[in-house]
């Protein structure tokens, strides 16, 4: 089995964000790889490997993509370190692409690649769109099960059970592969993922992606990573939406202390206009 994941590298959202001159001051930021992201890699490596033997299934592949400036390079190989065989790395600046021209380039890439599934974080963390996912699904004629908590691949490979929380509790679909699925934050619990090949008993450690080894590390800088351009995949830096300025909210006014609950309904319903 072949699988892509798409990641992105964002700022690092713990650090705080400035403003200068209506936009989002980006000098000095740490670039990480997207959480949800990192969580698609680690769902696409239990799906192809033993995790109780600590060993991949002959003949499967992880293909990661991203696009971005030079420097996403480093993010880039992270998630080889994490465990992916190699990687493509579309060479743009930020500012010239948006959803659909990400979306134009996977497009290709997949057209290329052809692999049996398209595993990706649900949203970035920096624009918090949420679209790339189902547009791309879309595009592609491909089934989609989007906000992924829970993953089970069928025995004979050809399709795949995901459970999405819903507000009425755990909603389940079947979709054939190939498929795109988008992942959210429980995806990584500990018996999230089955393949059948990992014994049912085994539970992964932790609540989070794997973090690379050392030996990880160091046979990232041998696995390939192929680069290109935008114009390589039939896509110009043209995007649709733009961000014109960024604005704080106004500051919060200080929070008042009631003597009773009549009190408290009078403000609510004069003074914040809420009732």
């Amino acid at each position: 089995m072949k699988i892509l994941v798409p990641v992105k590298r964002v700022p690092d959202p713990t650090q705080k964000a400035k403003i200068k001159d209506g936009h989002i001051d980006l000098t000095g930021a740490s670039w990480i790889v997207n959480t949800f992201d990192e969580y698609a890699i680690e769902t696409a490596l239990r799906l192809l490997e033993n995790g109780a033997e600590n060993a991949r299934i002959p003949g499967g592949e992880l293909v990661v993509v991203s696009l971005g400036p030079t420097d996403a390079a480093k993010e880039i190989r992270t998630c080889l370190a994490m465990g992916a065989d190699r990687a493509i790395h579309v060479v743009c600046n930020d500012h010239e692409i948006d959803s659909l021209v990400v979306v134009k380039v996977l497009q290709a890439i997949i057209a290329a690649e052809k692999p049996d599934l398209v595993v990706m974080g649900k949203q970035a963390v920096d624009g918090d769109a949420n679209q790339v996912g189902q547009m791309l699904a879309a595009k592609l004629g491909w089934p989609q099960a989007t906000f992924a908590a829970s993953i089970e691949l069928s025995a004979d490979k050809a399709s795949l059970t995901v459970g999405r929380e819903v507000d009425g509790g755990v909603e389940y679909k079947k979709v054939p592969v190939p498929a795109v699925v988008t992942v959210d934050l429980r995806i990584v619990a500990p018996r999230a993922v089955k393949n059948g090949v990992t014994p049912e008993s085994h539970n992964y450690a932790g609540e989070g992606a794997r973090l690379p080894s050392l030996r990880g590390i160091m046979a990232a800088k041998k696995k390939p990573m192929t680069t290109g351009q935008l114009a390589d995949y039939g896509a110009a830096p043209a995007p649709v939406i733009q961000e014109l300025s960024v604005t704080l909210p106004p500051p919060r006014a200080a929070g008042q202390i009631v003597a009773d609950i009549p009190t408290l309904v009078k403000k609510l319903a004069d003074e914040a206009k809420v009732l």
